[in-house]
């Protein structure tokens, strides 16, 4: 590779400085050989030198579609270059992922990446990507919580009630999901398996109409995510008798964990959703992707946002995020195995 260098020196530079100024020359000439790395350097201190863009693998209005506009508008402000969100919705989100996965790992496509396309569609079906082999993992940037309902008519005024009520008469009730293998079924069927539950899955094409029937009363529970959830929680419409993270959640005010109300030690599930790249991303990218996420997710109106959609900030990067996707891959592929749950058709 030739690297052409452009040097001006004053007529009125001392010798040394000019000879200073030569040697600095020639190492970059030598770095552009393959013989240092001055170069090499510079050209990566340099990204981005060009608009980026986002893909959003699901439909507007989704909460990874505003995730992914919130990380667009704050990249964009802190890298100082365009970067833009484009929905490629289908498949699950299998469709956007595939084409980051294929993209070239230069850092000017990324992913708003979750938990269905990501980590649970591998363990069901074939996906045209292999998520350890055409994936770099850049930041988890949330986690959004599930809460368990019921209409409030229900008998069961609380988490360790249902749980006992259900115990008590296996096979009698019903639980409704979004579809069979969605993020929300296997957290019900984990649920399920964690207190001792036998229910009857009840899967519906969407949260919407899974809500609607749980409302209504011809479904008895459901656990959904927050988002989905919440607003008919505050409304009186359905009963929230807890959540789905270990800690609790500021964005499900009121809800205990169910790890502890429903007697479940170490219940602590979601669907995550954070930024990811093609393989091959330069670390050094890799890493200024990851502090600028962490950057936006300390910035107030992020803050506001996450609250809004009830998405708990999450922050992890690199490794740390790396291994909570194993560890919930590991976790979800159990309750699949268990419950013998299949895509048909």
């Amino acid at each position: 590779m030739k690297v052409k260098v452009k040097q001006t020196i004053d007529q009125t530079i001392q010798p040394s400085h000019a000879r200073r100024s030569l040697l600095v020359a020639a190492g970059a000439t030598l770095a552009g050989a393959g013989l240092g790395l001055p170069v090499l350097a510079q050209a990566q201190a340099a990204y981005p030198s060009k608009a980026l863009k986002i893909v959003i693998p699901w439909p507007p209005g989704q909460a990874t579609d505003l995730v992914g506009r919130a990380l667009a508008m704050g990249l964009t402000r802190i890298l100082g270059q365009s970067v833009t969100p484009e929905n490629k919705a289908g498949a699950g989100g299998m469709i956007g992922t595939d084409l980051v996965a294929k993209a070239a790992p230069d850092g000017y496509t990324l992913l708003a990446a979750s938990s269905g396309p990501i980590t649970v569609a591998p363990l069901l079906q074939p996906t045209p990507y292999n998520v350890s082999k055409d994936l770099t993992f850049i930041a988890m940037a949330g986690l959004s919580p599930y809460v368990l309902v019921t209409a409030p008519d229900f008998p069961a005024k609380d988490a360790a009630a249902l749980v006992a009520l259900i115990k008590a008469n296996p096979g009698k009730y019903t639980f409704a999901s979004s579809g069979t293998g969605a993020t929300a079924h296997l957290i019900a069927e984990a649920f399920n398996a964690g207190a001792g539950l036998k229910a009857v899955h009840v899967p519906y094409k969407g949260s919407s109409p899974a809500l609607t029937d749980v409302i209504a009363g011809r479904v008895s529970y459901c656990i959904e995510t927050g988002a989905a959830t919440m607003p008919f929680v505050r409304d009186g419409r359905l009963k929230g008798l807890g959540v789905s993270l270990v800690k609790g959640s500021a964005v499900t005010p009121g809800m205990p964990p169910l790890a502890t109300a429903a007697g479940i030690p170490g219940f602590n599930l979601g669907a995550w959703v954070g930024l990811v790249a093609p393989a091959g991303l330069p670390k050094d990218i890799a890493d200024r992707l990851a502090k600028a996420v962490q950057e936006i997710m300390q910035a107030p109106d992020t803050l506001e946002l996450f609250n809004r959609i009830a998405v708990e900030i999450d922050f992890k990067q690199g490794a740390e995020f790396a291994k909570y996707l194993s560890d919930t891959s590991t976790l979800f592929a159990d309750v699949i195995k268990k419950n013998n749950i299949k895509i048909e058709g």
